[in-house]
């Protein structure tokens, strides 16, 4: 797998690209953002730390998104729950604060591949079906294959991950959803999941339809779309 790795400390770089390339990967290390941005269609998946010489990381992601779904793993310095809960809310896949067990690092690497893998063979699929399915509830329309939301008849925008957990609990409407059912969906190995992420997208996406009775919570188990 071709990763990209966006580091501009040459010690960490070093031992991330020797790590990466003696588990069967193809990194290319770059240290600036705007590099980012210039090489990301050349890369499987992208390596990002947000403390980068030119843009902060955090932008970079936010520019990243706005033309690319590349899945994204942050490994950064930074564990503040302000900055975890921004990277999460811009579309970062994972995120994961250094100093890092390599071990786990490769893991997570793997498992938001998997899952990237897992959403383009759907969606591979889906090209070839007679008729999309929807989910409604209210005025929220969800349309599982195309991937489109919409509300009142207006498409709303949803990071892949918002789309993610929006689309396990659409797909079971009416009926509740564990949390962990919905982190093994979404994440898909519960043991890496996060369950802060969980939180934090379903707030974002409860914030971006705007219709809070759409997604109901049920206390100690989980949450339901729509009746």
């Amino acid at each position: 797998m071709r990763v990209l790795l966006a580091e501009d400390d040459d010690g960490v770089a070093d031992a991330l690209t020797e790590a990466l390339y003696e588990h069967g990967h193809l990194p290319a290390r770059v240290r600036r953002g705007e590099e980012v941005l210039v090489r990301h269609r050349q890369a499987d998946l992208l390596l990002l730390d947000l403390g980068l010489p030119d843009l902060d990381g955090l932008e970079v992601l936010r520019k990243l998104r706005a033309v690319s779904g590349l899945p994204v793993v942050v490994l950064t310095a930074r564990g503040d729950e302000r900055s975890v809960v921004r990277g999460l809310r811009l579309g970062a896949d994972d995120y994961l604060v250094k100093p890092v067990r390599l071990a786990e690092l490769l893991a997570r690497i793997e498992a938001v591949t998997r899952r990237a893998k897992s959403a383009a063979t759907t969606a591979a699929a889906a090209a070839g079906a007679p008729a999309p399915r929807t989910v409604r509830a209210e005025d929220v329309e969800v349309d599982l294959d195309a991937r489109r939301v919409t509300v009142g008849g207006a498409e709303v925008r949803l990071t892949t991950k918002e789309f993610a957990v929006l689309a396990a609990l659409a797909a079971r409407a009416g009926t509740a959803v564990s949390r962990q059912q919905l982190m093994d969906e979404v994440w898909g190995d519960a043991y890496l999941a996060v369950s802060r992420s969980l939180d934090v997208h379903l707030t974002q996406l409860r914030a971006k339809i705007g219709r809070p009775e759409v997604l109901t919570t049920i206390r100690g188990f989980g949450y339901r779309f729509g009746g």
